[in-house]
């Protein structure tokens, strides 16, 4: 009788072992290694940079306080200013021309619900940063609107005026890469130890 209960406890650890480790597999399949690797995270954000200094991310997050516009980054016309909310002043409001969905037809106003600057009090500013400086910046709830690294992700990954920027309308250049792959690698940066390049990086 001994034996019997020795070899079923056995058996139900055995079993225990094998689904502990299956469930570590599927882990390790579903998400990115966590493993500290400095150079691949530097690497990834490599990548991320490249996005956000894109015209469509940059053109919201200039260093003054006027929006910027087209490709080539120019000053927003008709003398727009960024506002204690970032939609405007006054009764120049960014909802004034830029509504629900883009306006049909070259280069016409985009649109989107939340469209504006970030917030005077959280500038968020991408234009001149360097990778080192935005980096740091990025993981910096003062600076990045109260986000952990998850919400940050998830930001990248889920708000919809981020997304606007692989639907900007006609005459728009798109991002450097879909969105998915800039997910991917913020999430690659942040799992290897979210590490900002060198402050001497070119």
């Amino acid at each position: 009788m001994k034996k019997v209960i020795a070899i079923s406890l056995i058996a139900v650890i055995a079993g225990l072992v094998t689904l502990s480790f299956r469930t570590e597999s599927t882990k390790k399949t579903n998400y990115p290694s966590s493993v500290k690797d400095s150079v691949g995270s530097v690497k990834a954000f490599m990548s991320v940079y490249k996005v956000l200094m894109s015209a469509r991310c940059m053109n919201c997050h200039p260093s003054g306080d006027a929006p910027l516009q087209g490709d080539d980054n120019h000053i927003h016309a008709m003398n727009i200013k960024r506002g204690t909310d970032g939609k405007g002043i006054y009764s120049v409001r960014c909802s004034n021309c830029h509504q629900a969905e883009n306006t049909a037809g070259l280069h016409m106003p985009p649109g989107n619900l939340k469209w504006g600057l970030p917030p005077a009090n959280m500038r968020m500013v991408f234009q001149g940063r360097t990778r080192h400086q935005l980096a740091l910046q990025l993981l910096d709830p003062k600076q990045n609107g109260g986000r952990t690294k998850a919400q940050l992700i998830d930001h990248m990954a889920n708000d919809d005026l981020v997304g606007w920027a692989w639907h900007p309308g006609d005459g728009r250049t798109l991002p450097p890469l879909t969105r998915p792959a800039l997910v991917a690698q913020v999430r690659l940066w942040i799992a290897k130890g979210a590490y900002a390049p060198s402050a001497k990086a070119k």
